[in-house]
């Protein structure tokens, strides 16, 4: 894939990341009967969440990806073991 997709997609999903971010925040103020704020403000603090939703994601994948990868280990491992 070229850079110049790779850096487009990854602008969609970030877009993406925010206006889902923005749709829970707009629902927990209703869900609490607040006014949301302004449209700036809103859009500010759902970059925000996104961001940290995005990191939280990426390193519970990276946890998750290294358990996954010493359970298949292990299994080889025994494989192996019973081939022999």
């Amino acid at each position: 894939m070229s850079d110049e997709i790779t850096k487009n997609f990854k602008k969609i999903a970030r877009e993406a990341e925010t206006g889902i971010a923005r749709s829970l925040l707009r629902w927990r103020y209703r869900k609490e009967g607040k006014q949301p704020p302004g449209e700036a403000e809103l859009q500010r603090h759902s970059r925000q969440v996104a961001e940290e939703a995005h990191r939280v994601m990426v390193k519970g994948g990276k946890t998750a990806w290294k358990e996954l990868k010493k359970v298949y280990a292990k299994g080889r491992s025994k494989e192996e073991e019973a081939d022999s």
